[in-house]
């Protein structure tokens, strides 16, 4: 596949595909193709899919690959405009309301102009990305929506719907060229559908067996083609069993990593049992694992790669 030149912008699915590519992130052609859309329509790409599988790794790809700035709101709960969009330097405006009184101003107009003039406006992610300054519009990351409140939420609906925020110490700020926004969710609750209607949406999911040892040669091309395939086969049995947290694309790269750290060359139980902590994160999971399940695993897998050949 041609390498896509990096800072133009795709003209077709394939274009989309080979500047993934470029950037190490192999990805289906739904995907690809969703994203083509997004950026041809100048709409916001709304990425679900369980934590790990990949989805802010698209905004970090495309950044690189289309030579954009990337901003990052990274979601928490209790996050408020203060904290996404911007805030007052209270300090500076107390210092300049000050010097200004020393200086014998005492117009009330002009002293209100000072006190919020751009000069004391903290520029939060929502505000950078709107008017950031530059000749291209930044990638704007909306991590983990699902954190916040409806509040904040329905806050967002002007952003997507118009690139703007309103201040109503200065009025409406509205971004030159749309940003290319990218906001993703774990779906630990459901994102309202009239902010989903403002967007593309695509569900991203756990990697076939395939895809994924494609993955872990690009991402560890230092592990051994024997561990690479028995970290993918039983990594891809594990998200057949109920655990409480499967283990997602960047848990398998992190295991793959870990193991060959160790000098490893493949799996062998006790192995296992003393690296789960880098591929499983609840302790229930990895005391189950750990046991005669973990064990029963690499044997089945270790009979079906044999008989693969």
């Amino acid at each position: 596949m041609e390498r896509f030149e990096a800072g133009t912008t795709p003209t077709s699915i394939d274009d989309t595909l080979r500047l993934l590519e470029g950037q190490d992130y192999l990805a289906g052609r739904g995907l690809a193709t969703v994203i083509f859309l997004a950026l041809r329509m100048k709409r916001p790409l709304f990425l679900e899919g369980e934590a790990g599988v990949g989805k802010t790794e698209i905004a970090k790809a495309l950044s690189v690959g289309l030579d954009r700035p990337l901003i990052r709101l990274q979601c928490y709960e209790g996050l408020d405009v203060s904290s996404a969009v911007y805030e007052w330097n209270y300090p500076a405006q107390m210092l300049d309301i000050r010097l200004s009184e020393a200086s014998g101003v005492d117009d009330r107009r002009q002293l209100q102009a000072n006190l919020y003039d751009e000069r004391h406006l903290i520029r939060r992610p929502v505000l950078q990305a709107l008017a950031e300054a530059g000749e291209t519009a930044p990638v704007f990351l909306i991590d983990e929506l699902d954190r916040t409140d409806e509040a904040f939420e329905a806050f967002l609906l002007e952003v997507l719907s118009d690139f703007q925020v309103t201040i109503p110490e200065l009025g409406t700020i509205r971004a030159a060229e749309p940003p290319i926004v990218v906001i993703t969710s774990n779906r630990t609750r459901e994102i309202h559908d009239a902010l989903k209607r403002r967007c593309l949406y695509h569900w991203v999911d756990y990697p076939e067996a395939a895809q994924e040892l494609a993955i872990l040669r690009r991402k560890v091309p230092q592990a051994s083609e024997t561990l690479s395939r028995q970290v993918v086969a039983y990594v891809q049995r594990l998200r057949t069993i109920d655990l409480f947290k499967n283990p997602g694309i960047a848990e398998t790269i992190d295991w793959a990593t870990a193991l060959t750290e160790l000098d490893r060359m493949a799996l062998d139980p006790e192995t296992i049992t003393d690296t789960l902590g880098t591929l499983l994160k609840y302790q229930d999971d990895i005391a189950r694992i750990g046991g005669g399940e973990g064990a029963r695993i690499l044997s089945d897998v270790t009979a079906e790669l044999l008989a693969a050949g």
